[in-house]
């Protein structure tokens, strides 16, 4: 059994109050409260809120680019390389629905890391583009822009964070089996 230390904590709290509040609302003394600690306690763990952030949007955004690599490399069809970035995103989003929704709404608050977050981002849309792109040249996607598919992919799977936590009999290989169904075979009978 993994505990979490005193950071992994702070990171945790903090992360639940930027979904709740905004990352501009929240304030390292909001955080030391919910905490229950004096904020100057909570430097001797983090030096800044922008701290917290990094950790919370790059951590996230290094296990995204992780998991497509290895989905990317893999040799399974385009389709199978599409139903696995679906289980991608219904995994790490199911395991931090908090620190997801620091990803979507604050990531244009990274300071220092911005850049290096944006690369990631444009790359990991591009790996998409590949695979989307490769399965029209091998006819097991259907030949339409690949600019629709992606955007209709990643807008449902970057909101999940939204839906997930409301549903309380959440099965994640149903949801991957089913939203792979809506999302890359459309809801034809």
């Amino acid at each position: 059994m993994k505990f979490e230390t005193r950071k992994e904590e702070i990171i945790k709290v903090a992360a639940t109050l930027f979904k709740e509040k905004g990352y501009s609302a929240v304030t390292m003394r909001d955080i030391a409260a919910e905490m229950g600690m004096k904020a100057a306690s909570l430097y001797n763990h983090i030096s800044s809120k922008q701290h917290i952030l990094k950790d919370i949007i790059i951590k996230l955004a290094e296990e995204f680019t992780t998991g497509l690599t290895q989905i990317k490399n893999s040799k399974a069809t385009s389709l199978e390389k599409m139903q696995a970035i679906v289980a991608l995103h219904i995994k790490i989003t199911s395991s931090n629905t908090d620190g997801m929704a620091s990803l979507n709404n604050d990531w244009m608050h990274l300071e220092e890391k911005l850049e290096y977050y944006l690369k990631l981002r444009s790359d990991y849309e591009d790996d998409i583009r590949v695979i989307i792109k490769d399965g029209i040249l091998k006819k097991e996607i259907a030949d339409v822009s690949v600019d629709v598919i992606l955007f209709s992919m990643l807008s449902t799977l970057r909101s999940l964070y939204l839906w997930i936590p409301k549903k309380d009999d959440l099965h994640p290989e149903k949801l991957t089996k089913d939203l792979s169904k809506v999302l890359i075979s459309g809801v034809n009978k």
